[in-house]
């Protein structure tokens, strides 16, 4: 079954990398959790903010599980 999820996390500045860490480690647990046995697609897109600037991150996974 082909099953898909999406993660929303806000960026702040000086912070990216961390929050970037932290949005990997928690899609990795998912999908362990959820037993996926494989990652069709990935796609992160940025949220913005009034002035443009990026405020948050949205990524979505499809994947398929036994």
């Amino acid at each position: 079954m082909i099953k898909v999820k999406t993660f929303a996390t806000p960026i702040k500045i000086f912070a990216t990398i961390r929050e970037l860490e932290e949005l990997d480690h928690a899609v990795m647990t998912f999908l362990k959790d959820e037993g996926a046995t494989t990652v069709l697609a990935l796609s992160d897109a940025a949220t913005t903010g009034e002035n443009g600037e990026t405020i948050g991150l949205t990524r979505s996974v499809a994947y398929e599980v036994q």
